[in-house]
């Protein structure tokens, strides 16, 4: 384990959902342009119509300036918050997943150069040529997506591997596919969304007008083929995923996500129907819409993890909750059990390692810092602060948090307390407290 990182009323697990939700917006750009850029080009040659070039030419510095500029740089946010927030998460993944990573990012390096040259080379060479560079962009950056999503999938339901350990049983998982097919719909719509946008900015109208309408069926077609699939992504959840679907407090949530999705449906018709009246502010506006929309979805499929980080292998706090023979990892719950968690956590002071009267209430403090922060704000309040919690609960006296602790195991959403019988009471000490 490596320091904690404790953020003030949001939690570090919110803070990488809110970076991984805006990634969200320049990478399914990045994977999706292209695809209609090179639709709309191809209609440009072979319709002889040149005026189409100015669209592309623009959704290509679009395509360059936003998806490889800002996509880039949250890409590093990720990383960095993923691994200040769940350190060990991170080292799980890359020991496992090393070589799909390397892979992924041969591919962003076909996709980074391949955007300039497409870009630059633009009315320079050969149309048949332009077209290739076009077809060879697109390809290398679906791929990217192909391969994260195993990555993304294998957190959440790791298959095989858990008997295995073997790279590609973990990889191509129950809900990979599903998945990949809900996310490739959802990635053409957001192109066509996107498309619309460049081409409130295009003076000639009978340019405008065309771009838009196959912009909107391209959103239409994608929306209606996202929500299919997504019927058959939860079909694919394994039967405790499903349930926390009924037990957990999505609601808010589920009515963002079908508000964000009615919303953009009605406006991709409107779009079809008289696209003359869409201006660049409406324009954004469907933007900012698909991203609640997207960050709604994103925090649905990371709380149907729960209590897991990896599905069944490691709890949301990062500790070991099974053996895993083939990779020579053992479960650590009995060990933390038995000696106790402040003795296994390297980064305890050393004054709060051995439990005494005075220092109860700091360690019980720093044990729910260790256990809880990964989901709760600790102050009150915030993203699922403690203190409103145990007022909810009941828990106004460290006997009946102590009591609630030793059965907090039988929650299917929260992992069981780790620690010795003391180290528990002196969580329940602190818990009780923030409810005084």
């Amino acid at each position: 384990m490596y320091p904690l990182w404790e953020v003030p009323v949001l939690s570090a697990g919110f803070i990488l959902g809110i970076i991984a939700t805006f990634h969200i917006l320049p990478s399914h750009l990045s994977t999706s342009a292209m695809w209609f850029n090179v639709f709309i080009e191809t209609k440009a040659y072979r319709e002889n119509r040149p005026e189409l070039l100015e669209f592309i030419k623009k959704y290509a510095l679009l395509l360059l300036v936003f998806a490889y500029v800002t996509g880039t740089l949250s890409g590093i946010g990720i990383w960095f918050s993923a691994t200040v927030a769940s350190p060990r998460a991170i080292s799980g993944l890359i020991h496992n997943y090393v070589w799909g990573w390397a892979t992924e990012w041969i591919f962003f390096i076909i996709e980074v150069l391949g955007i300039m040259i497409y870009y630059y080379t633009l009315g320079k060479v050969e149309p048949r040529i332009h077209l290739k560079l076009g077809w060879i962009f697109a390809i290398g950056s679906w791929t990217t997506m192909v391969i994260i999503v195993g990555i993304l999938a294998f957190m959440l339901t790791p298959g095989k591997w858990l008997e295995t350990g073997g790279f590609f049983d973990g990889f191509f998982n129950q809900t990979y596919f599903p998945q990949l097919l809900m996310r490739s719909s959802f990635m053409f719509a957001i192109a066509g969304i996107y498309a619309i946008a460049v081409a409130t900015t295009i003076k000639n109208l009978e340019v405008k007008k065309y771009i838009m309408k196959q912009a909107s069926i391209w959103g239409i077609v994608g929306i209606i083929a996202g929500i299919l699939f997504f019927f058959l992504y939860l079909k694919s959840l394994p039967p405790h995923n499903r349930e926390l679907l009924t037990i957990l407090n999505i609601g808010s949530l589920k009515n963002t996500i079908i508000a964000s999705l009615g919303f953009i449906f009605l406006y991709l018709i409107l779009v079809y129907i008289r696209p003359q009246i869409i201006k660049l502010p409406i324009a954004v506006i469907s933007i900012v819409i698909i991203f609640a929309g997207i960050f709604a979805t994103e925090r649905i499929r990371e709380m149907l993890r729960k209590p897991y980080i990896f599905g069944n292998f490691m709890y949301s706090n990062q500790f070991i909750a099974k053996d895993l023979p083939a990779k020579g990892v053992k479960n650590e719950v009995e060990y933390i059990n038995t000696v106790g968690i402040l003795q296994v956590v390297p980064f305890v002071p050393e004054d709060l390692r051995i439990i005494r009267e005075e220092n109860q209430f700091q360690a019980g403090k720093l044990i729910a810092l260790i256990q809880c922060s990964s989901c709760h704000a600790l102050g009150d309040s915030g993203v699922r602060p403690l203190k409103p919690l145990v007022k909810r609960i009941g828990i106004n006296e460290p006997e009946v948090a102590d009591a609630w602790l030793e059965a907090i195991g039988s929650y299917p959403y929260m992992p069981p307390f780790l620690g010795t019988a003391e180290e528990r009471r002196a969580l329940a000490l602190y818990l009780s407290s923030l409810a005084k």
